[in-house]
């Protein structure tokens, strides 16, 4: 039965054929990038870029780092226009359970109903969200390429915000959006750290190495492939510090991921941390990520044990190399040692269904430990959008048929 008025349909239809479209992993709110100020009645709309496209949509909100239950009062998904407006006629009532409220438990997920909007692949969705108590302890994701508002009161239905609306420091409560395939799609889930996430490629632009890969994507054979970002900055293989280790978040954010065929692992710091230089610096640095030195054989272990993880869920794993960091702060011989040790294992192991040589597209030709002038952001550690065009487009598209 159909609900013209919310553009949803009774709860529990299409219940198979989900495909994730956009994710962003959960994270604490406890630093300085993935943190909201206590706020209360209050509209946060933020926008995120799908991969794929379906004819009907469902938004995962989280309340997993919430310290009480949270409370959304109202919740509308759009198509997105310029600025911080929605495309006129697109706006729909998301609904929970065929109510326009709903109650998340500390430590719980939502996913709302179906919403009856067609999201064309590579479009961008508006997400508005009002809470109307307080919440002193927002879940998040520390960001650097999504662009969101805050601005008081119930706004979820105007076209657009008002003038004063205040820019999110980090995105709030939007985990993931679903879509349902118009034809077959499966999941590509990148596993990932700052690299993957973006940090150096230009705000509010998608020029994440993911995003240019999900346009090569696009419509390739009549298969719609849809790339799921989950990279945390700061994340690690082995050890929590910002955001939890990947080994602990590997079945939320990828392995539950809806219509899941392909796995990409892609972290690479957990070397870069255990092996940095004792500078003051460095210091503060490994205060805020945390976690005990690791060695070669430990991250090998670790991607072996992604490896079996993924196989038992019955998908495809593939891994890229580490990318070199040399002239960064955290850069040490011994390090970049590990680093290509890593990577000798990763080429010639045969434990992945693919490698993405990462690293010998970012190396420069004169010092292979080094990324290339151009390729990153001016910290020789992270990528600029044409590091990241360059990554994207290394991969051979045909591991993922």
């Amino acid at each position: 039965m159909d609900d013209t008025t919310t553009g949803t349909r009774t709860p529990g239809a299409d219940a198979a054929g989900w495909v994730r479209t956009w994710g962003a992993s959960p994270q604490a709110p406890d630093s300085s990038v993935s943190r909201l100020d206590p706020f209360e009645n209050a509209t946060l709309r933020q926008f995120v870029r799908v991969s794929g496209g379906g004819s009907r949509v469902r938004i995962r909100l989280s309340n997993e780092y919430g310290t009480a239950p949270l409370t959304l009062g109202a919740t509308r998904v759009a198509l997105a226009d310029a600025g911080h407006q929605v495309q006129e006629g697109s706006s729909h009532a998301v609904t929970f359970g065929g109510r326009p409220a709903v109650t998340v438990p500390a430590g719980a997920p939502v996913l709302s109903d179906p919403v009856d909007l067609p999201v064309p692949a590579l479009s961008r969705l508006a997400i508005s969200v009002h809470v109307p108590g307080r919440v002193d302890a927002a879940t998040c994701h520390g960001t650097f390429h999504a662009l969101g508002w805050i601005t008081p009161g119930d706004a979820t239905a105007a076209p657009s915000l008002p003038a004063d609306a205040v820019p999110l420091p980090a995105q709030a409560f939007v985990s993931a959006v679903e879509v349902l395939p118009d034809r077959p799609g499966r999941a590509i889930a990148v596993l990932g750290d700052s690299r993957v996430d973006g940090i150096g490629s230009t705000p509010g632009t998608d020029r994440r190495w993911t995003d240019i890969l999900a346009e090569r994507l696009a419509g390739r054979d009549g298969t719609t492939r849809y790339v799921i970002s989950q990279g945390i900055g700061g994340n690690r293989l082995l050890n929590d510090g910002v955001g939890t280790s990947a080994l602990a978040r590997f079945d939320r954010d990828v392995l539950a991921t809806p219509g899941l065929g392909h796995v990409v692992i892609a972290v690479g710091g957990d070397l870069v941390f255990s092996f940095a230089p004792d500078t003051e610096v460095n210091a503060e640095l490994l205060a805020m990520f945390g976690g005990e030195p690791v060695t070669v054989e430990d991250v090998v272990a670790a991607h072996l044990q992604l490896a079996a993880r993924a196989r038992a869920h019955g998908v495809k794993i593939h891994a890229a190399t580490i990318a070199p960091y040399g002239g960064s702060e955290m850069y040490s011989a011994d390090g970049d040692t590990a680093r290509e040790q890593v990577n000798a294992w990763i080429r010639a192991s045969g434990v992945f269904d693919g490698v993405l040589d990462f690293d010998a597209v970012w190396r420069d030709p004169a010092d292979s430990s080094r990324i290339r002038a151009g390729f990153h952001m001016g910290d020789h550690l992270h990528g600029s959008d044409a590091g990241y065009d360059a990554l994207a487009r290394s991969v051979d598209l045909a591991l993922f048929d």
